[in-house]
Parts: C-alpha cells; structure tokens; sequence
C-alpha cells in the first residue's frame, strides 16, 4: 500500500477548504489523503480528525477530513485574503514537500494559491506554486501537464506573453520539454513507449515557410535529433487538427508550443476535471485546475471534481512509480 497522499490548504480565504471538505465525502476511505490546514478555516460543521502522522488517515472514519494540524494567526473570511497568513501557507507547502521526500507522503496535491496574497504578506519571490517547488526540490526545469481522460498536453511555454513566444521558443527549450515528458510519461503513467504529437507554431505548422520559419527551423529539428534517440515524436503539426477525438486516439501527449494552444483543447474537452500535473520533480505533484474562486468562496457551490481528479490522478501515479 502507498503512503496517503498530502493535500495543501492553499490559500484559505479560497474554496481550497471546502473542496477539500467535499472530496474526502467523495473519496472516502478508497484513496488515503490528508489535508494540512488550520482546521478553524474549514466550512462551518464540517467532520475532521486530527492525526499527527501521515499514516494515522488511514484510521480515519470515511465521513470525516483528515487533518494534519497546521495553525494559522489570523481567522479567515472567505473571499478576503489575510496577509497575516500568507507565510503559513508557503510554510504548508514546504512541510508538505519535507513529507514526501521523507517518504511519509507518497505525492503532494496542492489546493490554488492567490499569488498577490502571498507576495504582499509573505515576500513571496516566485511566479507560482510549480516554481516555488522546482526551487524546493532543487531542480533547475519542470515543465506543466494537463490532463483529463481523453487528453494529456504540454505548453512548451507558458505564462508569456504571445508576442514572446517565437523568441522563447527555442530548440535548447523545446528538446528538454520533450525529454522531460517523455521520460514522466514512461515512470508516472506506465507507458511503455509513449507517443507524442507536437504542434506546429504558426497555422499549418508554417505551410512550407508561407506562414513562418520557426517550424522548419526550430521545432522539426529537435524532432528529428530525439526520434533518433528513440523517442516517438510526430510532427510539427497543424494544431487545428490535432485535438479531435480520432486525433487524440492516436498518441498519449501532445505537446503545443504556448499556452492558449494546450489549454484551450483540454478545457473544451473536461473544464470541471481537468488536472494540472508537474513533470520533472523528484515527487509527485498534482493540482485542480483552477484558482482560488474568491467569488464563490464559502457558499458551498464549489466544485470539488478537479479536486477528485487531482488526487485521484496524484495516487495512480504513485503507484506507477511503486
């Protein structure tokens, strides 16, 4: 049997607590997990159990959270972030990323963050989550995966502007994209000999040069090296058609070139249940796909099915890597 998996609060003034609340009803005892919060901002009523190991949520009734207590100075309204929280919710993620290299967590799911909160309060110094844990984790790339049932795809780049992306986009980055991918795909999903598309960058992956060099001249060389190296790589090719069900069929990743390109398909596909996965670190880590909700915070209309599919996604992982 894995370790429980270790779930962030993230920040509480969010729907991080009433997710997390709502996906231990939906998960029960089937896939261990444990939160790390300060119980004082969960839902009002809402049934928890303080353990003080990781492994005691497995002796938890099903009907209740359990929660590694982690406790925080400020209360919590929701949808007003306190700055005077802000540094427990850095120091939450950094305990949480301690327990699964210690091996006393087998992944870490880490619930949305609002990244102004902890700048303002805390001196927070990172873009994210994802590069406050490559920081952690002592790792100089990780590269960000979504994924649903019928889809998994990679931004070679990400939160740029579009105007930087032929720039940015160069073959150093593109090969080490690949790499990474491939190589998570073969150790946290069990594929064997993965399959991966990738886009083009301008329409019609260029049109022979019609429509823009960077796909001759960036993308279908580093292909070409890596196919040599055995990866299963196709393309460059065009993105508009390679986001259909028979196109998907076809291969395990694709890989697109910025983020509009690879968000745009899998939130058309599964915007409710969409996981954000980070390749690349020494751990498992997964996270709903989406932020913080301040707008629905504490109403109790949250959804909690991203959240289910993270932590689902974080213990299937798991165990592909034994």
């Amino acid at each position: 049997m894995i370790a429980p998996i270790a779930l962030t609060c993230g920040e509480p003034a969010g729907i991080g607590p009433e997710i997390a609340v709502k996906a231990r009803r939906a998960l029960g005892q089937r896939l261990p997990f444990f939160w790390i919060g300060d119980p004082a901002h969960l839902p009002e009523g809402s049934a928890w159990q303080g353990i003080t190991a990781p492994f005691e949520a497995a002796e938890v009734p099903a009907e209740a959270l359990p929660v590694l207590l982690h406790r925080f100075p400020d209360p919590q309204p929701p949808g007003q972030p306190t700055p005077g929280n802000a540094a427990e919710v850095v120091a939450v993620i950094a305990r949480a990323v301690s327990l699964v290299q210690s091996g006393a967590a087998s992944a870490i799911c880490t619930s949305p963050i609002h990244k102004k909160a902890l700048k303002d309060g805390a001196g927070f110094a990172f873009p994210g989550h994802t590069e406050f844990l490559a920081s952690l984790a002592g790792v100089d790339q990780v590269v960000m995966m979504l994924a649903c049932p019928g889809l998994r795809v990679v931004p070679a780049t990400i939160h740029i502007p579009l105007a930087e992306v032929p720039a940015t986009l160069t073959q150093e980055l593109l090969d080490s994209v690949l790499r990474i991918t491939d190589a998570a795909l073969r150790r946290d999903f069990g594929i064997a000999a993965p399959r991966i598309w990738v886009t083009g960058l301008n329409p019609h992956a260029g049109e022979g040069g019609a429509m823009g060099a960077e796909d001759a001249a960036v993308i279908a060389p580093v292909i070409e090296r890596l196919r040599a190296k055995g990866l299963r790589l196709t393309g460059p090719l065009p993105a508009d058609t390679m986001f259909h069900a028979g196109a998907r069929a076809r291969y395990d990743c694709a890989v697109a070139m910025y983020h509009d390109q690879a968000l745009i398909p899998i939130k058309t596909i599964d915007f409710a249940g969409g996981v954000n996965v980070t390749l690349g670190l020494p751990f498992i880590r997964t996270s709903p796909d989406h932020g913080t909700a301040f707008d629905i915070a504490g109403k109790g209309v949250a959804d909690p099915s991203s959240l289910v599919a993270a932590l689902e996604m974080a213990s299937e992982m798991a165990q592909a890597r034994g």
